[in-house]
């Protein structure tokens, strides 16, 4: 769901924490919510796009939003389609309030494993190991073209809407407008409503823009700006259709990766086994990551394949590159699971910003590959 960057250099030394951000978008507790929501139904009539000192309420909000879009070149007639007619939606509300962080739901840490069990099954490596398969050609052909494993854009595919099946039903103007008028974060959602618009203007049907209540749609679940910027032609049909066109959701989500940092010809991770003699204490990382700090601060210091061979930490499987760089992460704590991420982790967690979303992510991908 997902418009963020900064993997870049500052990440060879970013810490990080878990799965009480597993959703990008989980409320700001110290940005202050209107003290009530008036939910305001639509006109049956178009109503004047003049201001009007008389209006309360998100009525009033929805000038304000009609301004932004005509400052950022929306068409009229696009204005004069969807704003006037826009709700609030208290489905929305209700959940967006539900979320880690919110009201009556306090940060937690819970363990790995049932996430995983969850996230990881044989339903979801047996239906992408058929895409995988019928997919092989388009799928080389993206990793050609964009250096990213083709079984990690099947696994988050899976992971984001098993396989196109769960996609999202809300509508994302009204979606976006009430997240935006409830403020928690009203930049991020007056920008994403913008985009959308700039969607309709661009061609895209009224009916695709359907998606989550958080505002990402289609099979990458983009978030509208991420829509206009990355949507990418995965067969040569000429035409990116990442709502109806898996191969086209596939590149997309490449193309998504490339350009949140993803190294070619390196894999995401591997799990390891920790020998009982580290000490952890030596490979804490004292910085801070720029977002999403508390997922950034369960990562250990950055050290090379070579050097955490010479710590006793020993691959359980594959390996990397002797002199790849990596970090650790012990995700249920010391003396359980324990995986040594490269850069394209990162890259991983830039989609969506939670640990254990990246490595169910990186699990399911090497499920997959494992035909």
């Amino acid at each position: 769901m997902r418009a963020r960057r900064m993997i870049a250099v500052w990440a060879l030394g970013a810490s990080a924490a878990a799965f009480a951000q597993s959703d990008p978008l989980a409320p700001l507790s110290d940005v202050p919510r209107p003290a009530t929501i008036s939910i305001v139904q639509a006109t049956p009539y178009r109503p004047s796009l003049a201001p009007s000192t008389s209006l309360t309420g998100f009525a009033a909000y929805k000038q304000t939003l009609i301004g932004r879009a005509r400052l950022a070149g929306v068409r009229d007639a696009t204005i004069q389609a969807v704003i006037p007619f826009l709700s609030l939606s208290s489905r929305v509300i209700t959940l967006d309030r539900g979320q880690p962080g919110g009201v009556n739901n306090p940060n937690s840490v819970p363990p790995f494993a049932p996430y995983r069990r969850a996230h990881v099954t044989s339903s979801l490596i047996g239906r992408g190991q058929a895409r995988y398969a019928a997919y092989a050609g388009q799928l080389a052909a993206i990793e050609r073209r964009f250096g990213v494993e083709p079984q990690v854009l099947i696994a988050i595919y899976g992971h984001e809407t098993s396989y196109g099946t769960v996609t999202g039903s809300f509508d994302l103007l009204t979606a976006l407008a009430t997240l935006a008028y409830e403020g928690r974060r009203r930049e991020l959602f007056e920008s994403e409503f913008i985009a959308a618009l700039k969607l309709l203007d661009r061609g895209t049907p009224r009916y695709r823009l359907k998606g989550s209540w958080a505002g990402a749609t289609g099979y990458p679940q983009f978030m509208p700006s991420a829509v206009l910027r990355l949507a990418t032609d995965g067969d040569g049909d000429g035409s990116a259709n990442i709502w109806g066109n898996e191969a086209d959701g596939l590149a997309s989500i490449a193309a998504y990766l490339r350009d949140a940092g993803w190294k070619p010809n390196v894999h995401w991770g591997i799990p390891v086994q920790v020998p009982a003699t580290l000490n952890r204490t030596a490979i804490v990382s004292r910085l801070v990551a720029p977002r999403c700090a508390p997922v950034y601060k369960r990562h250990s210091q950055w050290k090379t394949m070579r050097e955490w061979r010479a710590l006793g930490v020993q691959p359980l499987g594959r390996t990397l590159a002797e002199n790849e760089m990596a970090t650790l992460i012990e995700p249920d704590g010391p003396y359980a699971t324990a995986y040594l991420l490269t850069i394209n982790y990162r890259a991983i967690l830039d989609y969506n910003c939670s640990n254990f979303y990246a490595l169910s992510v990186g699990l399911l991908a090497d499920a997959i590959a494992r035909r």
